[in-house]
């Protein structure tokens, strides 16, 4: 029973974000577009491009037509589930359109949107796993756990995440707007379907209303742990920090905040609230180690897709510095050798420790999707690149669905 809302959340959240409020892609990418915004509504325009590059594919012209059959096929109707949002220049204006005219539909979209859904699951999955963990862990926690109370002060722990969570993701919108009309021209500060100043009160809020949450509900230790994830946050795309143009700071950020902080913190509340002592059991250690080290690998593979407009404003990554292919190699590598940790701990660990179906098998199984995914991967075409890093997304849900198996 501990593990059944875990699995619906799972099996909810992982779904294609085609279904979700009508974000899917048409079965062809358009023109990317920029915008000029005077509140919610704003007036599309059309950029003018390099000659060396395609608006399609932001891939030189010379690659669109020489592409095999499968290339053509991760850029077209894969992509429908590779991206949070909707490259399609007539969709966007559309939307623009809609919020001009006063839909709340379409200003609930463009929120939603602005909350970057792909880092909401993957907060929303580690406070279901990290309570489940937890449960599962104190003997004797789900039989006299206090329902009445220990519910609402989950609720109220996942809003502080959540708000968190769109407290980052939205001060970098807003400070990456004229990346993101090269890049991700779908989001809605880049699009114009949000106002700055509408995107700068929905950060202060959350970045406000999120710690002083987390002060009247939750132990000091866990106020100084999400404050310093909000600093790191804040100071991934805030000048004169702005350690996202550096990829090595970059890449410590991300690991630091969603490998370890998360996934701590989380556990820790729950100890807490049930009244059980903190301790480190070899599962809590061995998530820990596991997600911060996929972590690390999202915050250099999340830069692939973007690699054309970084380099336009002389953003420096490993993507840019590298190039996709030695990048995307590395990245397989990487997530392949955290695999092996995860089966070595597994067949090397006191028999009991864990449960070696999921912790062997279940890492085994994941490491082959990954191999799988890595053969089809064309470094050529966006679209396939795209759908990579979406699917490092997917395996990175669901290994918190063996985090609570093992």
């Amino acid at each position: 029973m501990a593990l059944l809302p875990f699995a619906v959340a799972l099996i909810c959240l992982t779904a294609s974000p085609t279904g979700i409020l009508g974000l899917a892609p048409p079965p062809h990418l358009g023109s990317k577009i920029n915008t000029r915004s005077t509140g919610w509504n704003s007036s599309p325009i059309v950029p003018k491009y390099a000659p060396s590059v395609s608006p399609l594919t932001m891939t030189p012209p010379h690659h669109h037509h020489h592409h095999n059959r499968r290339a053509n096929n991760n850029d077209i109707t894969p992509l429908k589930m590779a991206v949070e949002g909707d490259f399609d220049p007539e969709a966007i204006s559309r939307s623009v359109e809609a919020v001009k005219a006063g839909s709340l539909n379409a200003r609930f979209r463009a929120l939603y949107k602005f909350t970057r859904p792909h880092t909401i699951r993957g907060t929303i999955l580690a406070s279901c796993a990290g309570t489940t963990r937890a449960l599962l862990d104190t003997p004797g926690a789900l039989q006299n756990a206090q329902w009445g109370i220990l519910l609402p002060r989950a609720v109220i722990g996942m809003v502080a995440l959540l708000l968190g969570n769109a407290f980052i993701v939205g001060i970098n919108q807003i400070y990456d707007e004229d990346i993101d009309k090269m890049n991700k021209p779908f989001l809605p500060v880049a699009s114009g379907e949000m106002s700055k100043t509408f995107a700068w009160s929905t950060v202060l809020a959350s970045g406000i209303a999120g710690p002083l949450i987390v002060a009247k509900f939750f132990p000091p230790l866990l106020l100084k742990l999400y404050m310093l994830g909000w600093g790191l946050g804040a100071a991934y795309s805030v000048p004169p920090f702005r350690t996202r143009q550096n990829p090595i700071l970059a890449g410590l950020t991300i690991a630091t905040v969603r490998g370890f902080l998360l996934n701590f913190g989380v556990y820790f509340a729950v100890k807490d609230a049930i009244g059980a002592p903190f301790s480190w059991s070899p599962k809590v250690s061995f998530i820990a180690r596991f997600m911060t080290g996929f972590a690390t690998v999202i915050a250099v593979t999340k830069d692939l897709p973007d690699i054309e407009g970084d380099k336009a404003f002389n953003v420096k990554t490993f993507a840019t510095k590298l190039g996709v292919d030695k990048i995307a190699k590395g990245a397989t590598a990487c997530l392949v050798l955290n695999y092996v940790h995860a089966i070595a701990t597994g067949i090397l660990s006191k028999a009991g420790t864990y449960n070696p179906i999921p912790m062997i098998g279940g890492h085994a199984v994941l490491a082959s999707v990954l191999l799988a995914r890595f053969r089809v991967l064309d470094t050529s075409s966006m679209g396939s690149i795209k759908l990579f890093y979406k699917r490092i997304w997917d395996l990175f849900y669901l290994e918190y669905l063996l985090y609570t198996l093992i």
